[in-house]
């Protein structure tokens, strides 16, 4: 009577006893792994597996084949935002130094001495005192230009209609808003001096002016009366509710003034804030002492809530847009794979079967990322297990 044979995973017959000369036959060693047949091999991102169909289990019983993945997501159309969250403070935004002029406008303090100081959290408007030297008044003016000459009959120029503006502004007449400072501009002048109790001499000077963008909050005194009159006097913020930020220097292209951006209030809760001011770069020394530190170059950035706003000073967080793509494509991350011959792709599912697509990859925002290739909204693609 003949012997039964088995048949191995390979297909090769084993005798199930002793060979033709009666000793036993050696058991030949079974292949580890599984057959994958017709099928390139696909890494799932972040899974560790690899996508196998077909083949013999370790006891060579038959592995079933893979019915489709264990779950799914829709390929969907959308706008694909990136967004960077950094650190910032709520106050008044960020504190300028504001000092005595001095005759001719050098900016490092004319002499004299500080005669009166306003309060901290007092608010100046246009026409205001900000400070005394020697019982001279510096007035705040509003605008865009510094006062950096002394301005006279005869004086031309941009700086001459910025004078003349907040002149009328302020209620003096009788002259022409223009860029020529006139005889009738001096008069105006006088009218203006007699009334902040000034000598009357039709000019205005640096020791006289403060031009400053805004209505302006006082935010710390840097000297006491009776100090000596010097460039750094005192600080100023502005008057609304604002958001300190220090970007790094690689991250300046975040702050875009007109911006949108949201914010993380203390205490819980968010509010739509807008980028008002972008400053420049400035150096912040770095103070720890620790080895190998050294300062840093930031942007400081000024940011306005909403109207209507109510929060408390303190430590907030601002997301800023870093960037945008519109109308694209897009997958959850977890479902794209490595593929065997390099790049990416995805698990389409199509009724009862799937095959694996190539893609490009876009934009990654949370969670999702922009893809293109063979594939349309609405298709089905496979998620890991």
């Amino acid at each position: 009577m003949s012997r039964r044979k088995h048949v191995a995973p390979d297909g090769d017959p084993l005798d199930a006893g002793k060979t033709a000369t009666g000793e036993a036959a050696p058991r030949r060693r079974r292949r580890r792994g599984a057959i994958v047949g017709g099928v390139a091999g696909a890494v799932v991102i972040g899974a560790g597996a690899v996508l196998v169909l077909g083949g013999f289990g370790r006891g060579g019983e038959p592995v079933p084949e893979a019915s489709g993945p264990g779950s799914t997501a829709t390929v969907t159309r959308q706008t694909l935002v990136e967004r960077s969250t950094v650190k910032g403070a709520l106050g008044y935004g960020e504190a300028v130094v504001q000092g005595h002029q001095g005759a001719g406008g050098d900016g490092g303090g004319g002499g004299g001495t500080v005669t009166w100081l306003p309060g901290v959290g007092d608010v100046v408007d246009r026409g205001g005192v900000l400070f005394k030297v020697d019982e001279h008044p510096t007035v705040l003016l509003l605008g865009g230009l510094p006062m950096y000459r002394d301005l006279g009959v005869g004086a031309e120029g941009d700086d001459v209609r910025q004078l003349e503006e907040n002149l009328a502004a302020l209620g003096y007449t009788g002259f022409t808003v223009d860029t020529k400072f006139t005889a009738a501009t001096a008069k105006a002048v006088e009218k203006w001096q007699k009334g902040r109790g000034l000598d009357k001499t039709g000019g205005v000077g640096p020791a006289d002016v403060l031009v400053v963008t805004g209505p302006v909050r006082v935010d710390a005194l840097k000297v006491r009366v009776g100090a000596p009159a010097a460039a750094e006097i005192l600080t100023t913020t502005g008057v609304e509710r604002a958001i300190s930020v220090d970007l790094d220097l690689a991250d300046r292209g975040l702050a875009v003034e007109g911006g949108a951006v949201s914010v993380a209030l203390p205490g819980g809760g968010t509010a739509d804030g807008v980028v008002s001011a972008v400053g420049s770069p400035k150096i912040v020394k770095d103070e720890s002492g620790m080895p190998g530190a050294s300062d840093t170059t930031v942007i400081p950035v000024t940011v306005t809530l909403a109207d209507g706003t109510e929060a408390d000073a303190g430590s907030v967080k601002v997301t800023f847009v870093k960037a945008e793509r519109p109308d694209v494509l897009t997958v959850p991350v977890a479902a794209l794979l490595a593929l065997a011959e390099g790049g990416y792709g995805v698990e389409v599912v199509e009724g009862g079967s799937t095959r694996i697509v190539a893609v490009t990859t876009g934009l990654f925002a949370d969670g999702n990322v922009e893809v293109t290739g063979d594939l349309a909204e609405g298709d089905v693609v496979g998620m890991p297990s």
